[in-house]
């Protein structure tokens, strides 16, 4: 395992967050080709690594989702936990793509898939354009040790912008922050009741009866929100609370004449778990008020995150959002929307099972209230058989993020385990 940690040491160094990652998109395609490795590179920037004879494909995407101080990451070991200071670790997916390093390292015949783009709507695997040769697929983003994922929630992003007429204001003005929330992943941290700063913030915007000059909220759609500033004008005297600092400004300020409606859509804004499924242990569909910015004088703009365990169900929860948010006045846009992979417990998911079984000594299947690309990509390569598994990687999209290392090298022998016995080194 040393040598994956290594690796995942040295790319945790390379910036890679969405969007900005062609840094790590050139090592990868350096470290390949310096292996013997054929490789090809698409439009998206994808990339397939290969040797010829091929049954089994291992996928990962390359980007991060960079929260607090990333890309500039710290890493911090203590014992057997690998985190980072004050920002996001990237262990997802991080640590999958120094387990594929590892084996392309030591020559395995095998497909070595490296998407884009992931964190921000699956982008790489919707514009997949190689000719993938294996009949398995093994996905290496699942974050719980001795499970198998064959699974998992479907998503849509609605972006709304919201309008309003400016007026000058002769009140107070202060600055209101919400900071020191501990955010989380928007799939499967949004049933742990973690406190979102922009719902805090809404609150307390609410009871005071506020006028908004700007706002500034949340960073990912994927992530739950973890700071909330806004610019607001009072006709009293503002105290701070245990959620909210305050701060009283010496300047004069415009206000948005729809203030009252818009504080009132953000508070009644019915934020998480929407219904939970017991047989799955996980949510059926949920939603995330991830973003509220100040981006034109006039207008603000809202960014939601949906996701569901079936199609059925997402085009509902989007629905619903949708016509909650044009209620209020609001443009309502719905972008990046993605399948949802339905469970299906295929021979190769037993296969993987059985390894997972000989290193923990037990495990199950399991779904995801997450987006994995298996549901993307399997519309696409419909003979491939797909499962999803991965180590211990807690608190994902924050600046909490932490791995074990003990799960890596479990289920890194899990891995090997499966490989073994499709494919000979």
């Amino acid at each position: 395992m040393s040598q994956i940690i290594e690796y995942f040491k040295q790319i945790s160094q390379i910036p890679h967050c969405s969007y900005e990652a062609k840094e790590l998109f050139r090592f990868l395609v350096d470290f390949a080709n310096q292996r013997g490795y054929d490789v090809q590179t698409d439009s998206a920037n994808n990339i397939l690594v290969s040797k010829l004879g091929a049954k089994l494909c291992l996928q990962a995407h390359y980007d991060m989702v960079c929260m607090g101080k990333a890309p500039q990451i710290e890493l911090i070991q203590q014992d057997n936990i690998l985190r980072a200071k004050e920002s996001s670790l990237g262990a997802d997916n991080g640590i999958a793509i120094a387990m594929m390093m590892d084996l392309i390292d030591s020559g395995y015949e095998l497909e070595f898939l490296f998407t884009s783009d992931e964190e921000v709507g699956l982008i790489g695997a919707s514009a997949l354009e190689f000719d993938l040769q294996s009949k398995y697929m093994l996905n290496l983003d699942s974050e719980d040790e001795a499970e198998v994922y064959i699974g998992c929630a479907g998503g849509a992003d609605i972006v709304a912008t919201f309008k309003s007429n400016l007026s000058n204001s002769k009140d107070r003005v202060y600055e209101l922050s919400a900071s020191g929330f501990v955010g989380g992943h928007s799939g499967v941290d949004i049933d742990k009741n973690i406190p979102s700063a922009i719902k805090a913030l809404a609150l307390y915007m609410s009871k005071n009866s506020l006028e908004i000059s700007s706002i500034y909220a949340g960073q990912r759609r994927n992530a739950i929100p973890s700071k909330a500033v806004a610019i607001v004008c009072s006709n009293k005297e503002l105290h701070p609370t245990d959620e909210i600092k305050v701060r009283e400004l010496n300047e004069s300020a415009k206000v948005l004449q729809k203030s009252l409606e818009l504080i009132k859509l953000l508070d009644n804004f019915k934020h998480g778990v929407i219904e939970y499924d017991s047989s799955l242990d996980i949510p059926r569909s949920s939603i995330n008020l991830a973003m509220v910015n100040s981006y034109d004088e006039d207008s603000i703009t809202i960014e939601c995150s949906a996701r569901a365990m079936s199609m059925d169900e997402l085009d509902e929860v989007v629905s619903r959002y949708k016509s909650y948010l044009e209620s209020f006045g609001c443009e309502v846009e719905v972008v990046d929307k993605y399948p949802a992979w339905k469970p299906e417990i295929t021979p190769f998911a037993r296969q993987v099972e059985e390894s997972m079984k000989k290193v923990f000594g037990s495990s199950s299947f399991k779904a995801i209230h997450a987006g994995l690309e298996c549901g993307v990509i399997a519309q696409k390569y419909p003979h491939i058989q797909f499962a999803s598994i991965g180590p211990n990687i807690r608190y994902p999209h924050s600046t909490r993020e932490e791995v074990d290392l003990d799960s890596v090298d479990k289920i890194y022998e899990v891995l090997k385990d499966v490989i073994e016995k499709l494919v000979t080194p």
